[in-house]
């Protein structure tokens, strides 16, 4: 049973433009289905992610995933890093795991809507149409953003609003 309702834009094009620069995965591609291990039920693992060609002046990452398809008006953020060194250009399959355990040093979590400070996985509502799990990683002008991991996604998207430099991004999908 589909809850029939409109598909919901790109949440950055409703964003002050910023440029773009490059990510890729070895475990998502850009507009396919995540894999079972990247769902919150079945595998519940943060994807590799490796990105280049961020702007001259960028002194950290902000890596976030969000789903602007969830049948609620905020969406739903399921995982939100902050404060990843500018020399760090790549997180392995999994080191959303664990807390702050397999982050670069100095980096943290955020607790994402599953209320945990981690990677939470795709889990749209069973028969629900196809949801976008949206992978960003953000060029931040500033080596920290200015939170702590108690802020909630929303106040790290505040930041980044005023601190971001450029973002590159890559979306999959997932339905059940």
């Amino acid at each position: 049973m589909s809850l029939d309702r409109p598909v919901t834009p790109d949440p950055y094009n409703l964003l002050p433009p910023v440029p773009a620069f490059s990510v890729t995965s070895s475990d998502v591609t850009d507009g396919a289905p995540l894999a079972d291990a990247h769902v919150h039920a079945l595998g519940n693992t943060s994807p590799q992610l490796s990105w280049s060609g961020a702007p001259e002046g960028t002194k950290s990452y902000v890596v976030t995933c969000f789903d602007p398809d969830a049948p609620i008006v905020s969406g739903f953020w399921h995982w939100v890093v902050c404060d990843i060194p500018a020399s760090v250009t790549s997180l392995e399959t999994g080191a959303g795991a664990l807390g702050d355990a397999g982050l670069p040093a100095g980096a943290f979590h955020v607790r994402n809507d599953f209320g945990t400070r981690d990677f939470g996985g795709a889990a749209p509502p069973q028969g629900d149409q196809v949801h976008r799990y949206y992978f960003v990683v953000h060029a931040v002008s500033e080596e920290k953003l200015g939170v702590d991991s108690s802020v909630s996604p929303a106040v790290v998207g505040f930041n980044l609003a005023f601190k971001t430099l450029a973002r590159a991004i890559i979306v999959g999908t997932y339905q059940h």
